[in-house]
C-alpha cells in the first residue's frame, strides 16, 4: 500500500472486530499534517451537531470543538491525500465528503454517538456513511483518545508503542500522522451498534483531527 512518508514504516494494526477497526500509522507525514492544521486556522468556527433525521444544525454541550470543512478536491495536497484514503480503504473518491478539520483545545470533547443512521437525513446523500477515516494531525499530551465503549478489541500486538486499551472497550491514543478507519455498518448495510464512539477531553496540550465519511454510494457535493 502507499504510505504517506510519516516519521516511520507505515504500518498497520488491526484493533477490533467489533466494529471493523484498523490503525495505519504513519498514513500522513508532518508536513501534511502541517498544512492541514495551517489552511484550517483561519476558517475555524465553533463545532455544531446536525439532527440525523432532519439535518438541522445546532449547538450543544455535547460536542465542544471547533472545526471547518474543505470541499473535496479542493487543492493538490488534499486530492493526494484523498487518493491515498480511495486506496487504503477501496471505497471511491466519489463516495467520500470533504474533509472536516477539528480543533479541540483544554477540556473539550465529543461525547459518544454514531456517525450514521440507516435512513434519515445522514442518508439521504449517497446512502449511509459506511465508513469514517480519522486522521491525527497533532500529538496529544494527555487525554483526548477516541474511544469505542461497547468496542470489542482484538489482542494487543506488541508492536504499539501506546496503552491501546482501555477498562471496557477500545481506546486510542492520538499520534501525529496516524489514521483511524472504522466501519459505521455491518457487512449487511445494517448499523453496526458497536460504532458508537467519542473524543475524551483534552488534559494537557490540545488535539487537531481531519475525518472523512464515506458512504455506500457516490456523494454529490452540491445537494
Amino acid at each position: 500500500m502507499p504510505g504517506g512518508g510519516g516519521e516511520g514504516e507505515p504500518w498497520t494494526e488491526e484493533l477490533s472486530s467489533e466494529p471493523r477497526a484498523s490503525l495505519f500509522h504513519n498514513f500522513l507525514s508532518k508536513e501534511e499534517c502541517d498544512y492541514l492544521i495551517s489552511q484550517a486556522k483561519p476558517h475555524m468556527t465553533k463545532s455544531m451537531v446536525a439532527d440525523s433525521e432532519t439535518g438541522e444544525t445546532m449547538e450543544s454541550s455535547a460536542r465542544t470543538s471547533s472545526g471547518t470543512f474543505f470541499d473535496r478536491g479542493e487543492d493538490k495536497v488534499i486530492r493526494r491525500i484523498e487518493k491515498r484514503i480511495a486506496d487504503y480503504t477501496s471505497i471511491p473518491v466519489e463516495n467520500g465528503e470533504g474533509l472536516q478539520v477539528l480543533h479541540y483545545e483544554l477540556g473539550q470533547k465529543f461525547e459518544p454517538h454514531f456517525d450514521t443512521s440507516e435512513d434519515g437525513y445522514i442518508a439521504k446523500n449517497g446512502g449511509p456513511r459506511q465508513a469514517t477515516f480519522l486522521m491525527y494531525l497533532s500529538n496529544v499530551e494527555e487525554g483526548g483518545e477516541t474511544v469505542f465503549p461497547s468496542a470489542k478489541p482484538k489482542r494487543r500486538s506488541s508492536r504499539f508503542p501506546f496503552k491501546l486499551f482501555a477498562k471496557k472497550g477500545l481506546s486510542v491514543k492520538p499520534k501525529m500522522g496516524d489514521a483511524l478507519l472504522f466501519w459505521n455498518i455491518k457487512p449487511d448495510g445494517s448499523l453496526d451498534p458497536k460504532s458508537l464512539h467519542g473524543a475524551n477531553p483534552v488534559v494537557k496540550g490540545n488535539k487537531w483531527s481531519a475525518t472523512k465519511w464515506m458512504h455506500v454510494h457516490e456523494y454529490k457535493e452540491d445537494m
